[in-house]
């Protein structure tokens, strides 16, 4: 039998690139797809999908909140949360909500798939960055601040912005998309304090040493 997925996420393109992705994952079928925590609730109770696969940032109420109502209408659907950001923060509230797992939106087509079958086994995944971030402080390992904070794929994003390059001509020499190249500059500016892109091309500019 087919591991049956609803599919919650705001944006039609995501939602449709989801869908074709879940559609290559063999033995999976995608029941149903909702934009918002009403109809994710909505389309949950009517199809009591085994999976569902929801965005944290919904418009109106959050997908934190969608999980909630989804867990208390239809206790049996384990829920996958996807987010641009890895805030520990949200993923334990997620966690204590009832999610059975949690994966950033950049994360490879490979670990979304062993995410959704590991929920449907029961099982609990986390995208690998989110993980290590969360067992960071229990090994007793101080966490990075600053550039050093910073993964190897953003360092050298932030280095080719301190040489001038712009988004699509990073995207280009990386072989990554512009919207993944996109994302790395948000993440970035959050993790650096950034709030301005422009402060971010000046602290690439200012540590094009330490990113060498």
């Amino acid at each position: 039998m087919a591991v049956r997925v609803l599919i919650v996420d705001d944006h039609t393109l995501v939602r449709a690139g989801l869908c074709r992705l879940l559609q290559t994952f063999g033995g999976v079928l995608v029941v149903g797809e909702a934009s918002n925590a009403d109809q994710a609730l909505e389309l949950a109770v009517q199809h009591h999908p085994e999976v569902v696969l929801m965005d944290l940032s919904l418009p109106g109420r959050s997908g934190l909140e969608a999980l909630s109502d989804i867990r208390r209408r239809v206790p049996q659907a384990r829920v996958v949360m996807m987010s641009m950001h890895d805030d520990t923060a949200h993923v334990r509230d997620a966690l204590d909500r009832g999610a059975v797992g949690f994966v950033v939106k950049d994360a490879a087509p490979q670990e979304l798939e062993v995410a959704l079958r590991a929920a449907h086994s029961g099982q609990v995944f986390l995208s690998p960055q989110i993980s290590t971030r969360m067992l960071a402080p229990m090994l007793g390992r101080e966490r990075p601040t600053g550039i050093a904070a910073l993964s190897p794929r953003q360092r050298q994003i932030l280095r080719q912005l301190g040489n001038g390059r712009t988004t699509k001509e990073i995207a280009a020499e990386l072989g990554i998309s512009v919207k993944t190249v996109e994302t790395h500059r948000a993440r970035m500016m959050e993790a650096l304090g950034c709030r301005r892109a422009n402060d971010l091309l000046l602290l690439a500019v200012r540590h094009q040493q330490e990113l060498a």
